[in-house]
């Protein structure tokens, strides 16, 4: 089969520069807003799903499966834990069982004024022992140094802290530390935790006696502990022997697979709404296209006057629409790489950084050839539908 040569599309896409730029402009809009809304919910997904480390069991209040904040323990349930579980990892004569308490708190700078519109920007606060980095790996302390009991002090995840417009060099000087407000009290923020990827990113971690103090209440959250020999069901016997304790015991990668789910809603209203507007300028592009390959119908039936079967001239005018796709597209990519990879993005009271994986870019290059088909294949059909001799004469004045 004889084709025609790959310059004869690309010298047509030059012909009309109106044409081009609704072509293209069209479907970079597309291809980025697939790419974002791609990045969102994989972001979104992997980034409450990697908040769990496998390996880790989490006892908390029992009723309060689905959610940590609502959990109330017995601030002495760690110790019973760890005297009773063999099998629990520990070093250094430390075992690895961490005591928090989750509570979401309205927080900003110190020298910042409130919002004028009384708007409570809520962020989850953690009340922590150091032994939370031992069961939490996914998070380091990447400047400065553990804020003290009793001191009004905190560590802030990056995120929170490019939002609170907080840097590595604001630390340098601890007697210059800024200051945050959690419901109108000072901490002063000893450093910055490291945990990309990860809704920790995005809290404010403190020592759990002074979170005790300023929420006033005398029980913890939730126990988390590192498993090494027990099972998850070792801990789930030892919550059903102390009743007196009311606890239920939970995988916690398997708690926050659940929580990921209660966003699957989130994730398909991005999707949606991505599409709607995808739809949109992915219309004005194919209308632009359409009426130009209408426009050509003389021109295809003389191709096939010089020898040019349907098949090639089908694939040049494919050719020539993945082309002029493809002058929108792939910048639109290269765009999405630049200004979307590492973004942190809130969502309720978390942070999750995008990222613009292969899976995100496999999924722009496939909305170009979506777009480079669609665009192509119904206009060229129709063209090719009408006899020769009509062909011809359509265009003559």
């Amino acid at each position: 089969m004889k084709l025609l040569p790959l310059h004869y599309a690309t010298r047509n896409i030059g012909r009309s520069r109106l044409r081009l730029v609704l072509t293209a402009g069209g479907s970079a809009l597309v291809v980025f807003l697939v790419v974002t809304a791609s990045a969102s919910v994989r972001a979104l997904d992997q980034g409450i799903r990697a908040s769990g480390t496998v390996g880790n069991v989490m006892l908390i209040g029992a009723g309060s499966e689905e959610s940590v904040e609502r959990s109330e323990i017995s601030a002495a349930t760690p110790i019973f834990l760890a005297a009773s579980i063999r099998g629990i990892k520990s070093a250094a004569g430390a075992f690895f069982v961490s005591p928090e308490l989750h509570v979401p708190l309205p927080l900003r700078r110190a020298d910042q004024a409130a919002p004028a519109d009384n708007a409570r920007d809520l962020v989850l606060v953690r009340g922590m022992e150091p032994s939370a980095f031992m069961v939490h790996p996914q998070a380091r302390l990447a400047i400065g140094r553990l804020p003290e009991p009793g001191k009004s002090e905190a560590l802030v995840g990056r995120s929170l802290a490019e939002r609170l417009q907080i840097s590595n060099g604001d630390l340098a000087d601890s007697s210059k530390a800024p200051a945050i407000l959690l419901d109108k009290v000072a901490f002063h923020v000893t450093g910055i935790i490291d945990a990309p990827g990860v809704s920790i990113d995005g809290e404010a971690w403190v020592p759990i006696g002074d979170l005790l103090v300023l929420t006033k209440r005398q029980t913890i959250s939730v126990a988390v502990a590192s498993l090494d020999g027990a099972e998850v069901s070792d801990v789930e016997i030892f919550a059903a022997r102390r009743s007196d304790l009311e606890l239920a015991a939970l995988d916690e990668p398997a708690y926050y697979a659940s929580l990921a789910k209660f966003f699957r809603p989130v994730q398909i209203l991005i999707g949606v709404s991505a599409l709607i507007v995808a739809l949109g300028a992915m219309l004005g592009g194919l209308n632009a296209l359409d009426a130009a390959f209408a426009a050509r119908s003389r021109e295809i039936a003389m191709l096939q006057v010089l020898g040019f079967s349907r098949t090639a001239v089908v694939i040049t005018l494919v050719q020539e629409s993945l082309i002029t796709v493809a002058t929108g597209a792939i910048p639109s990519i290269l765009l999405a790489i630049l200004l979307l990879d590492g973004l942190g993005v809130r969502y309720s009271m978390g942070v999750f950084s995008l990222s613009v994986d292969a899976a995100c870019i496999a999924s722009g290059f496939s909305a170009w050839l979506i777009l480079g088909l669609i665009g192509s294949l119904p206009p060229t059909i129709r063209c090719l539908r009408t006899d020769i001799p009509s062909a011809l004469k359509s265009d003559l004045g």
